[in-house]
């Protein structure tokens, strides 16, 4: 195998894992931006909050890490609920200005209580996996990385399930579709809500759990997911499960592509670019509104 294939394998093996990742948290947001019509700023910070929950649970409370990483969801979770109780129930009928100031300021907020608690340091989870790297065909991984990419995969998969196949997902995608007309029929808009932010909050929080072992957590770290995420929702179009998982892929793969062939600092510039050619030529994203 040629030097310049192994190379690409390369970049290609680090996209996927970055784009699972994205298509995760995502998938998460245009769950929330479909249900509750609002742009959530915050989204990111629930990333950062589950690497941090997990970090915090193996070093400093020697938890195992395969017990911390659902315990720092489950966190994260009930705080997404006490979050959308308090504030988000209320921004329901509010303009979009309203919503998008308040979650930013949510996300100021969230950001400055994550420094105060665990400091700026970028902190990396201590995982149980060995650091041998290995090799396929000359291209280079770690046990660690392939359990990252197993695991997003796997969530990505139960997700789209979760929400194409069961009860509570069908009357998800039926409030997306028209909130006054599933009311009509007997679906509880309020609990679907509490769901769709619940559920949306976990995915971002398991991908900041997961990643957390291999892609330190910092508090700033919300920012740049929450952009990111709006990049691949705008990339698949806003309300598409589907676009979610495959802008992530797109944009995970461009990144990692970019990044082997350009200068290091036009990496995080190819996901705007496209978002820029996408509202031009195709303002609705690459697939439909579910």
């Amino acid at each position: 195998m040629s030097a310049a294939i192994t190379i690409l394998g390369q970049h290609l093996l680090n996209g996927v894992l970055i784009g699972c990742a994205y298509a995760l948290i995502a998938m998460g947001l245009t769950m929330i931006f479909g249900v509750m019509n609002i742009a959530n700023f915050a989204h990111g910070e629930f990333y950062m909050l589950g690497g941090f929950l997990a970090f915090y649970l193996v070093s400093l409370m020697g938890l195992n890490y395969f017990a911390a990483l659902p315990v720092a969801v489950v966190l994260v979770v009930a705080l997404a609920v006490i979050l959308q109780h308090a504030i988000f129930r209320r921004l329901r009928d509010a303009p979009m200005m309203t919503t998008t100031l308040v979650t930013i300021g949510l996300s100021i907020f969230l950001e400055h209580v994550a420094l105060l608690l665990w400091g700026p340091q970028p902190q990396s989870i201590p995982t149980p996996f060995p650091t041998k790297p290995l090799s396929f065909f000359g291209v280079y991984t770690t046990p660690l990385y392939l359990f990252c990419m197993a695991v997003t995969a796997a969530l990505i998969l139960v997700g789209h399930l979760l929400i194409r196949r069961t009860r509570m997902g069908k009357a998800m995608r039926a409030t997306f579709q028209n909130k006054e007309a599933s009311a009509l029929v007997g679906i509880r808009i309020d609990r679907i809500y509490m769901y769709a932010f619940a559920f949306g909050a976990a995915l971002a929080a398991a991908a900041g759990a997961v990643l957390g072992g291999f892609i330190p957590v910092e508090p700033t770290t919300g920012g740049i997911i929450t952009l990111k995420a709006f990049v691949v929702v705008i990339l698949g179009g806003m309300g598409s499960f589907v676009g979610a998982i495959v802008g992530g892929l797109l944009l995970g793969l461009a990144e990692a592509l970019g990044a082997g062939y350009m200068p290091t600092g036009w990496k995080d510039a190819i996901g705007f670019f496209a978002v820029i050619l996408v509202l031009l030529f195709r303002p609705e994203g690459l697939f439909k509104r579910v």
